[in-house]
């Protein structure tokens, strides 16, 4: 399976934002200055243009949700091939996704840890084994940890790490079992998504 294995603080240093590519106590102790860009002397002065702010948000959005080029735009074509604004489908696509539910229940401290979790057969939807990341979990799903990972430590780090108050409101949690009780407006999502710039970039 594909992955990126580069330097993560690095990516969240050229978008600028932290994109939770780290553990959620490693991202708030983090020496990393997200604002601050990479290299030894920053980022040069470059001119602004329409398309590089297209694009960037369409990295930024890429990368927060730890996906590669051509998995970011396959799920980009589902969201325009969908009834209503291709821009809000695409951010409902990428956050039903198995792997992104996985990680908003807090059962993994990383997006790319959920992944592995999912993969490694440590998932089930409904009862039923779920080992592909990018499975899209309806509404009403039930997600939850098999008994045989239910002991593992890094499950337990990652629940110690999120308080209940933080699990997004779309999402309801009882011990390692969760339901995806509905979509997430945009508005709930990070401000820094500005999806529209998105599909102009994949319009031209």
């Amino acid at each position: 399976m594909a992955r990126n294995i580069g330097p993560r603080c690095r990516l969240s240093r050229r978008e600028g934002v932290d994109l939770q590519l780290k553990s959620r106590k490693r991202s708030l102790e983090s020496k990393c200055k997200a604002d601050t860009p990479p290299g030894q002397h920053g980022e040069r002065s470059t001119r602004i243009t329409e398309y590089r702010n297209q694009l960037r948000m369409k990295q930024l959005v890429k990368r927060y949700y730890c996906l590669l080029e051509r998995q970011f735009r396959n799920c980009y074509e589902k969201a325009e091939r969908l009834k209503g604004a291709t821009g809000e489908n695409l951010l409902r696509l990428l956050e039903s996704r198995l792997d992104n539910v996985v990680y908003r229940l807090g059962f993994a401290s990383t997006r790319a840890e959920a992944r592995q979790l999912v993969s490694h057969k440590g998932v089930t939807v409904n009862g039923v084994l779920v080992n592909i990341p990018s499975c899209l979990v309806e509404l009403n799903d039930e997600i939850a940890i098999r008994d045989k990972f239910k002991d593992q430590g890094r499950i337990k780090t990652a629940l110690q790490l999120v308080e209940q108050g933080d699990l997004p409101e779309w999402l309801q949690r009882d011990g390692l079992r969760g339901v995806f009780k509905r979509y997430p407006d945009v508005s709930e999502l990070p401000p820094e998504f500005k999806v529209y710039l998105i599909v102009e970039f994949y319009s031209k």
